[in-house]
């Protein structure tokens, strides 16, 4: 359990890094490429995902869970093939699909509102060969148990990736020539973490043998579903790539408004709806092998403990940014992105981190559960009614029909997944009167805070005026929650006098 701990401990402070670099890196993009280019980055790169997830979804699994196994019982040579084999089958596959991008041209021209995306998309393509080396290599680290060099190779392809894009980025350019700058700078930056993983692979002991055979047809029969899951997940971005810009210029929108509410929603305010996510996502990570370790040993008491808890430690992160950004999003829009309307956004879709941060760490329960088919079932039905508001409400709502479909998504998701959890395992939550509390504490907490960010913003700077709001909003949130009965700000001091001090044990 020690080593688990400090594995986690080391994927989420690389994770929280990589993350941290990203962020930085979009709200830089924002300010220099326009909501414009990024718009029709985002759509190009919408695709590119779908095609490297055909590549690289299901193999780095399969590979760490096979070359584990072959390790385990000392038999290098045969791990060494089923690398090669690997190795050759995504070399393939990325030239084939690298060759047939260009034949369907007038497929993806058709597909697009903006012509310039296709342009984007061909750019990105090499980035797909080297990743298919990429993801193979990292794959054998993975089973190896080499974490540090699986995770800072993500660290490095994204500071490779930020240096070379502000060298090349500039304000003087047209959005399209930024856009495709983007696109050959990450297919650079994929080049040299192709190479920094084979130095890594190599240095670590790995090597590759003449592969077999029979080692194909395993390795297809077991990738092959995991990569069909996460093809037709992946596939939701794309498409919500082209029915919003369509459905927007049907509406009355230019072709460049279109694409830059698209940008603005998903390149500015979106990456911030999830920052909650990162949190809890360092926990479902944790609970994967916890759960599973205790499913086999039929512990049904501990898995029972564990998801109670875990589900209120989710909903306990995201209604904790639900005032933040109902009270101070404008400001936070206009001082990260300088764009007030992703601060206006962020605002009115400050409701989604609930459902958003429940159907995250429920969708993860269901997977530790061996339940990921059901939840993927969840994960359709939810999305066909968000693609249907999507479809129906830009005309009346905007680009807010774009919040309020991926809401309701989220909500309907995580009320599946709650069903199906409470048909497997007993926890006994009263989670609508919790999220109603939540809610009426979030209302009033919010409100405070944008008052005083109204006052602050004729005395203080940018900067200090959003400081202020956001502690305003969080201090009056909990004090709030405290007067309710959500929670007991006295257990949590006594928690974490008990954490202290066994600490200075330890230590003594």
């Amino acid at each position: 359990m020690k080593s688990l701990f400090k594995t986690v401990a080391l994927i989420s402070v690389f994770s929280f890094l990589t993350r941290i670099l990203g962020f930085v890196f979009r709200i830089i993009l924002s300010r220099i490429v326009g909501a414009e280019g990024l718009g029709i980055y985002q759509m190009a790169t919408s695709v590119f995902m779908v095609l490297l997830t055909i590549i690289s979804s299901g193999i780095p699994f399969v590979l760490s869970r096979e070359t584990s196994a072959f390790y385990s019982h000392k038999k290098e040579k045969s791990a060494g093939s089923y690398i090669s084999v690997a190795l050759i089958f995504t070399l393939i596959l990325s030239v084939v699909i690298c060759l047939v991008v260009p034949l369907l041209k007038g497929a993806f021209l058709a597909f697009w509102t903006e012509d310039g995306c296709y342009q984007v998309l061909l750019s990105l393509l090499p980035a797909l060969v080297f990743s298919s080396v990429y993801c193979v290599l990292r794959g054998q680290l993975w089973g190896k148990g080499n974490y540090f060099a699986l995770c800072s190779s993500e660290l490095y392809e994204q500071v490779i990736r930020i240096v070379l894009s502000l060298l090349v980025i500039k304000s003087s350019c047209s959005a399209l020539q930024n856009a495709f700058n983007l696109g050959w700078t990450m297919s650079v930056a994929c080049f040299f973490s192709m190479v920094f993983v084979v130095g890594q692979f190599f240095l670590y002991g790995g090597r590759l043998h003449k592969p077999k055979k029979e080692f194909l047809k395993p390795f297809l029969k077991q990738s092959a579903p995991i990569t069909l899951m996460r093809i037709v997940g992946s596939l939701v971005q794309p498409l919500i790539a082209f029915i919003i810009p369509a459905r927007l210029t049907l509406a009355g929108y230019t072709t460049a408004q279109a694409v830059g509410l698209y940008g603005v929603a998903m390149g500015m305010t979106m990456p911030l709806l999830f920052v909650p996510s990162t949190i809890i996502g360092s926990l479902s990570t944790a609970l994967v092998p916890d759960i599973s370790s205790a499913l086999a040993q039929n512990n049904q008491s501990h898995i029972e403990r564990r998801i109670s808890s875990s589900i209120t430690f989710a909903l306990s992160i995201s209604a904790l940014f639900v005032p933040i950004f109902m009270g101070v999003g404008e400001q936070i829009g206009l001082f990260l992105f300088d764009n007030i309307l992703s601060g206006s956004l962020l605002q009115g879709a400050s409701w989604v981190l609930i459902p958003l941060g429940l159907n995250g760490i429920t969708s993860s329960l269901l997977n530790s559960l061996g339940l990921e088919n059901k939840s993927f079932k969840n994960f359709v039905l939810s999305g066909l009614v968000m693609f249907a508001i999507l479809w129906f409400t830009p005309s009346i709502l905007g680009i807010n029909s774009l919040i309020v479909g991926m809401g309701v998504n989220y909500l309907i998701c995580f009320l599946f997944n709650l069903r199906l959890l409470k048909k497997h395992i007993k926890i006994n939550l009263k989670l609508s009167k919790i999220v109603a509390k939540i809610l009426v504490a979030s209302v009033p907490a919010g409100a405070l805070a944008s008052f005083v960010v109204a006052l602050c913003e004729y005395v203080f700077p940018l900067f200090l005026t959003v400081v202020i709001g956001c502690a305003v909003a969080v201090i009056s949130f909990v004090l709030l929650c405290q007067v309710e009965g959500i929670f007991d700000i006295k257990m949590v001091v006594m928690f974490l006098k008990e954490k202290m001090n066994g600490r200075k044990t330890k230590k003594a």
